[in-house]
């Protein structure tokens, strides 16, 4: 087949960074990495495996036992890390082009988006680290109780294709600044910007062998990882079903803590009393076809209440032609490529399943732009959905939007909890008293009231259920990478 190609061409080095040092795999497998855009090869990858694994966990445990980052002051460690953020801000052009040409996304998110959220996440979390205190217990004047943060030590991070720069980031930036040590595993589908953060962390003045990056597949270099026995704590971002594989690993090796954000499927609920009909249609279409429809927190079913939902229709498929897919490389494209072959694969037959089960395809649906040999799919947007429909209940992770109806406020937090996930959720009304009551009723880790993803740093992020267990963002991503220590100290005083 003839394809047009619609990237420029690069030159990235896919090699692993293990101990300050970019090192092929040791056993010299390499893996190519395709780009969504247009089907080329970016470069090839280290393909790593076990004896790597082993051999960055070993670097890793080093840097941590001879205390070359633990020991610094927090205050030392925030200068670093904010240098950190400072390097990745002015490579942002760079590795922009990196994340596009990787997984898909329009380079104007990847860079305005992408880079600027990871480089603040990083921030954040410097100078949050000098300014977290300990604590003292209320204890008899014959005692001092000190409660303690300590660093976990060994961290293993598992981050996926969506975000790769933004998830990387909320896991290895408060682990970091806690001072632990690192090692990441990106996925195999986006490793290139992991690997670049590890050549800019160490410009930034982080100690070699404290942030470790080994590119690889799941089973190859994942599963090590999280079975490995000297890892004290493994940080997993991805599907459900590899999250719970985690967790086994992680009791089956040596009980390492195990946190994990893994699917969503979050109901986005529309009153008819909505304060802003306009702005909630384009919260719904701008919030599941962002990205590609690729975010674990997309809002996918959309419930509107009946008596409003064909005038909301009539405005969501408007909309829908500004996201038409286009070259990611355009700065005015707002919809881009999806990450590959696989996934896109994934979406269209979701797509037909929808149909098969009686759903109304009421917008796209179908594969676009075949000529380029990337990955693009219409926006699509089903009606008549029920919320036993596969399309309803699993998580497809693509453009796609499936519209249910209700009218009465019990019946839709119902529906919206008869769900394996619990991530976020969104309600739309007027009513304080009716947008306290669902908020509370429903079970999701964040709930949106009038808005849809609006939320910043400061605020946790994570689920309940199925969606995964711990929460990034904030300072409650601390709890996650430090242990808690009691020194309790008698004192027989002689005055």
């Amino acid at each position: 087949m003839t394809t047009t190609p619609i990237a420029p061409r690069a030159s990235y080095d896919g090699r692993a960074l293990i101990a300050g040092v970019r090192i092929a795999a040791k056993s010299g497998e390499t893996f190519d990495c395709i780009s969504p855009v247009d089907g080329r090869s970016l470069t090839t990858v280290a393909r790593c495996g076990l004896a790597d694994v082993d051999q960055a966990v070993a670097a890793a445990r080093k840097a941590f036992d001879d205390r070359r980052w633990c020991g610094m002051a927090p205050a030392q460690r925030k200068r670093v890390l904010i240098r950190f953020a400072d390097l990745l801000i002015a490579h942002g052009d760079e590795l922009a082009m990196m994340e596009t040409l990787d997984m898909g996304k329009p380079i104007r998110f990847a860079r305005v988006v992408d880079v600027n959220s990871a480089a603040n996440c990083i921030r954040w979390y410097a100078e949050a680290v000098d300014k977290v205190y300990d604590e003292i217990a209320p204890t008899p004047s014959t005692a001092l109780a000190l409660i303690t943060r300590e660093p976990v030590g060994v961290v293993g991070v598992i981050v996926p294709w969506n975000y790769p720069m933004i998830m990387a980031a909320w896991k290895i930036a408060p682990a970091l600044a806690a001072g632990n040590s690192v090692v990441l595993k990106p996925s195999e589908k986006s490793p290139l910007t992991a690997l670049r953060m590890g050549d800019l962390a160490l410009e930034a003045g982080i100690p070699p062998g404290v942030f470790n990056v080994v590119p690889g597949f799941g089973a190859e270099a994942g599963a090590p990882l999280a079975l490995h026995m000297d890892v004290d704590c493994i940080a997993f971002t991805g599907s459900t079903r590899v999250g719970k594989q985690i967790h086994v690993m992680a009791g089956q090796s040596n009980l390492k803590r195990a946190w994990t954000e893994l699917g969503g499927k979050s109901p986005n609920i529309v009153f008819a009393d909505c304060p802003n009909l306009d702005k909630a249609v384009e919260a719904a279409v701008g919030s599941i076809f962002f990205n590609q429809g690729e975010s674990c927190n997309a809002p996918s079913r959309l419930f509107v209440e009946a008596s409003i939902k064909d005038r909301f229709l009539e405005k969501a498929l408007a909309l829908v032609p500004d996201y038409a897919p286009s070259n990611p490389l355009d700065k005015t494209t707002v919809m881009g490529a999806i990450v590959d072959q696989t996934q896109m694969d994934t979406v269209l037959r979701y797509i037909e399943t929808g149909k098969n089960e009686g759903a109304t395809l009421l917008a796209g649906g179908e594969q676009v732009m075949k000529e380029t040999g990337g990955c693009y799919v219409q926006p699509t947007i089903f009606d008549g959905v029920r919320n036993d429909m596969t399309i309803a209940r699993e998580e497809i992770f693509g453009p796609v939007l499936s519209v249910l109806s209700f009218t009465d406020a019990a019946e839709v937090v119902r529906q919206a909890n008869q769900s394996a996930y619990g991530l976020q959720a969104g309600v739309w009304t007027a009513d304080l008293n009716k947008a306290m009551g669902v908020a509370r009723a429903l079970r999701a880790g964040t709930v949106h009231v009038n808005q849809y993803d609006e939320d910043d740093i400061t605020v946790p992020f994570g689920g309940y259920k199925q969606s995964g267990v711990g929460r990034d963002k904030s300072l409650h991503a601390f709890d996650k990478y430090t242990e808690t220590k009691t020194t309790w100290i008698r004192i027989d005083s002689p005055v």
